[in-house]
């Protein structure tokens, strides 16, 4: 039960009461919650502290809001190694994941602005951008900077529900020979935010990746921008040798 006496402010109370359900299994993973007014009224709040309560669980990827239809608990999130060199295309695929893409920008031969992380710093580069989908909603978008040189003529490649990797392999005969990411959390704007249909308070997993192959350094480069509330998204790690 709610405690008005209690220092914890009420929609708070609320959102660990409903976290209880979700948790227990009375309120099962892809079930819909009852409606703000329902919950309202069974809780004797008003509300808007029903409306903040589930916005809580909502930016935790408890919930989920479906527009013209109400409030969802989430599906437990699926696990997928994004970070091979197979690409990420790749990885839905290896884990039986039906995953769609959306060219956002066709490759094209660009001016880098200045970035100290970017490889391509000030320089031409080859840019695409790409947006993967799951069941209808986009989880992964990708920037890609690609070598001029190295990768002449691939502005003519149709890249829709193809990996980068194959286009690479079949068309210049080049396989990565290693590479490294690094990983943190961020935040999207702008086009960013809306191809990705969050908010940019949403935070999501940003990975740069660096990809190196026979005689090029640093041959592509690309920043991913991953929705954790849909996928966990997982890298396979080797065991250890000792000499």
């Amino acid at each position: 039960m709610l405690n008005p006496q209690s220092p914890i402010p009420l929609y708070h109370q609320l959102a660990d009461i409903l976290l209880v359900r979700v948790r227990s299994g009375e309120y099962p993973p892809g079930s819909r919650i009852p409606s703000e007014h329902a919950l309202a009224a069974s809780c004797a709040v008003g509300r808007p502290t029903v409306r903040q309560a589930v916005e809580v669980l909502v930016r935790k990827g408890i919930l989920e809001r479906r527009r013209g239809s109400g409030t969802y608990v989430a599906r437990d999130p699926r696990e997928v190694d994004i970070f091979s060199l197979a690409g990420t295309l790749s990885a839905f695929q290896r884990g039986g994941v039906p995953a769609s893409s959306k060219l956002l920008r066709k490759p094209r031969l660009v001016k880098v602005p200045s970035d100290g992380e970017n490889p391509f710093s000030g320089e031409r580069a080859y840019f695409l951008s790409r947006l993967s989908i799951v069941e209808g909603t986009p989880v992964l978008l990708e920037d890609f900077y690609l070598h001029p040189d190295h990768f002449a003529g691939i502005e003519e490649v149709d890249f829709e529900d193809r990996s980068l990797s194959h286009v690479v392999d079949e068309l210049y005969f080049m396989r990565p020979t290693g590479g490294r990411q690094t990983f943190r959390i961020a935040t999207v704007k702008g086009k960013r935010a809306r191809a990705l249909a969050v908010s940019s308070e949403t935070a999501i997993l940003l990975v740069k990746r660096y990809l190196h192959f026979p005689r090029i350094e640093n041959g592509v480069y690309s920043e991913l921008f991953c929705r954790t509330d849909r996928f966990v998204f997982s890298q396979t790690i080797g065991g250890v040798t000792h000499d």
